[in-house]
């Protein structure tokens, strides 16, 4: 068995807090012109353009920088926030654990090698989440396990915008023109 260094745990979804990683507080949040066909308060989460879409005026939006699934893990469909949390703590499942034995069973949250970072949004009663990293160089890569990964600044902007109830389109589409 070869040792698991940062790249091969990224390329499986794994985090790269295990290996020395931490911080997150880039943003790469701007405004953008956006179809009115969205109701305002819509988040709009495009695998494709590697970019989540929060709705805040009729024809604008504002556009986050995203950490996508990679491979098998990728996903669409419509969810809403099920709930919120500052400081969640993380535990890996039982696959992450089966391709990466060292990886610990639980991570509290606010630990600065919480993969999830500062902030979760939940997505209906799945596993998936919108929350932030500790490892900023992996946002805009494919390495999530199904999430979708924000840097802690930008996770914070919408985590204060967003309640519970948002409606989340999740798409494999092109969204950007």
């Amino acid at each position: 068995m070869s040792a698991m260094t940062p790249q091969k745990a990224a390329a499986q979804g794994i985090f790269s807090s295990f290996f020395g990683g931490g911080g997150g507080w880039q943003s790469g949040r701007r405004e953008i012109g956006f179809s009115s066909k969205y109701g305002r308060g819509t988040i709009i989460v495009s695998f494709a353009d590697r970019r989540l879409y929060y709705v805040h005026k009729k024809g604008s939006a504002l556009s986050y920088p995203i950490g996508v699934p990679s491979g098998r893990a990728s996903w669409a469909g419509t969810l809403r926030v099920s709930r919120k949390k500052v400081n969640p703590g993380w535990t890996p499942t039982a696959r992450m654990r089966r391709e990466n034995p060292a990886l610990p069973g639980h991570v509290k949250g606010g630990d600065p090698k919480n993969p999830l970072g500062v902030r979760a949004l939940y997505l209906g009663s799945t596993l998936y989440r919108i929350h932030g990293t500790d490892a900023p160089w992996t946002v805009g890569q494919n390495v999530t396990s199904g999430c979708i990964r924000l840097y802690n600044n930008d996770v914070i902007d919408l985590y204060n915008r967003a309640p519970v109830g948002t409606k989340v389109i999740v798409t494999n589409r092109r969204i950007a023109s």
